[in-house]
């Protein structure tokens, strides 16, 4: 299971697989960023970590849902 990184970088966005040097996807905004995000997620499947604004951790997401490994509700 790959894992992506939506961190901030300048005025933008970017989606970015762990270990990556190119970003996979680019967003105006942190709405749109997540937004984007989640669908990319859904057609490919793998972990979702999303950053804040000053680039700290914030939240993790699985997809699909069946394949988080904690199977934790939340």
């Amino acid at each position: 299971m790959h894992t992506y990184h939506l961190v901030p970088e300048g005025r933008n966005w970017k989606l970015r697989r762990e270990g990556a040097a190119r970003a996979a996807m680019t967003f105006g905004s942190k709405d749109e960023a997540v937004e984007g995000s989640v669908e990319f997620m859904r057609r490919h499947g793998g972990s979702l970590r999303i950053h804040k604004h000053d680039g700290a951790f914030e939240e993790e997401r699985t997809y699909p849902r069946s394949a988080d490994p904690r199977k934790s509700p939340g």
